[in-house]
């Protein structure tokens, strides 16, 4: 038998968390992390559950009765609408325009799909006519969409017109809004969206781990009618409906502290109010497009389709943008990413979400890029890079 291991008291650096997620955690968010563990069938859990969907409900704008934290990352609230929604034999079509709309694709195929896709290229929004020859030619009975997609920093744009097109088709629309609920417009029920999945650790600033969701009566109709049960146990909303519905009965164990923490997260966003997290959002992130800009790098999506909280910045001529994210993680203890799939190497990836769109934050990545940038012999305008966005910030 081996010695016990010596491991010492963890100790996580403080980092300024500015990449594509997990956002900074709200202190308040950490706190509730650490109230006392109740049991998940506790009277005082069940009456936290109530108030977790209610609060879910208004960050979502939407009524709809099924809309509940899936226990796990936002890929688990991913993988239960699709795999819930889409039965073997089902046509689903799925967009071509950034990684993940690729895997959309890939869980509708384990589940037993049918996958045609939507053309367009990565960094732009899908094209209501592409989308309605799409249906024309293959009559999916399932359609996904990213609202907002964190491999290129493009906002989905015309959604009421997309689940338009599908509803005429009697299909149902899938939307992942991950990097969207809570920092970016979106609302669920007027743009008849049928089911919606997110991720807590992008505008929520909540960590990973219990993950939203919502289905409306049509979607889960067809989850409570299916011929053939879902290939997940665990994700089947049929056997979770008994209990995050009226029943409360056992399923599994839910992640008790991950939920108190989505609930505070959520709390902050009903006291802030929805609208005006979506303008702070946008002003914010403003501040940090404009700066980026003024250096002359330019974002990679059109402003059209300019996504708020997840912003594409291209990296400029004369530099890699391994040695950058380096140079601000070692000297400034600054996280942002890299592009994915067809954009690595060519973006970073700069969130801008929740309680990390401060103004604060983004004049740090702004002076950290600066400093990078003469470091590393990239040539671009970095005082005039500052200058912007000091100015954006004094105009608000």
């Amino acid at each position: 038998m081996t010695d016990a291991p010596d491991v010492g008291e963890l100790s996580p650096p403080q980092r300024t968390l500015m990449g594509p997620g997990p956002s900074p955690v709200h202190p308040r968010v950490l706190k509730a992390m650490s109230t006392p563990l109740v049991g998940h069938l506790d009277p005082s859990f069940v009456d936290i559950m109530d108030e977790t969907q209610e609060l879910l409900r208004y960050a979502f704008r939407t009524d709809n009765e099924w809309t509940i934290p899936v226990s796990g990352t936002g890929s688990a609230a991913m993988e239960a609408a699709i795999g819930n929604l889409t039965e073997p034999g089902d046509t689903f079509l799925a967009p071509t325009n950034g990684y993940f709309g690729d895997r959309m694709a890939e869980m509708a195929r384990r589940a037993g799909g049918e996958v045609v896709r939507v053309d367009a290229p990565w960094g732009e929004p899908l094209d209501p006519a592409d989308v309605a020859d799409a249906f024309a030619e293959h009559q999916p009975d399932v359609f996904g969409f990213v609202h907002a997609e964190t491999s290129t920093g493009a906002k989905q744009t015309n959604v009421p017109e997309l689940t338009d097109i599908a509803h005429e088709h009697d299909a149902l629309v899938i939307a992942d809004t991950v990097t969207s609920l809570g920092g970016v417009e979106l609302r669920v029920d007027e743009w008849g969206i049928d089911a919606a999945y997110s991720g807590p650790q992008k505008c929520l600033s909540c960590p990973p781990g219990a993950s939203p969701l919502t289905l409306n009566d049509d979607a889960m109709d067809k989850v409570l009618s299916r011929e053939e049960d879902p290939r997940s146990w665990y994700l089947d909303l049929s056997l979770l409906e008994g209990y995050w519905g009226d029943e409360r009965a056992y399923h599994h164990t839910a992640p008790v502290s991950n939920v108190y923490a989505l609930r505070e997260a959520l709390r902050l966003v009903a006291e802030e109010g929805i609208e005006a997290r979506w303008e702070r959002h946008e002003r914010v992130a403003g501040a940090l497009k404009a700066g980026v800009e003024a250096m002359g790098l330019g974002l990679n999506p059109e402003d059209d389709y300019w996504l708020p909280s997840l912003n594409a910045v291209r990296v400029p001529a004369g530099v890699e943008d391994g040695d950058v994210i380096d140079y601000v993680l070692d000297h400034y203890d600054l996280e942002i990413a890299s592009g994915l799939g067809a954009l690595e190497g060519d973006v970073f990836r700069i969130g801008c979400m929740g309680h990390g769109a401060r103004p604060e934050n983004v004049t740090l990545v702004v002076a950290a890029l600066a400093d990078a940038f003469d470091a590393l012999g990239a040539d671009v305008d970095a005082a005039a890079g500052l200058a912007a966005t000091r100015e954006a910030l004094r105009e608000q």
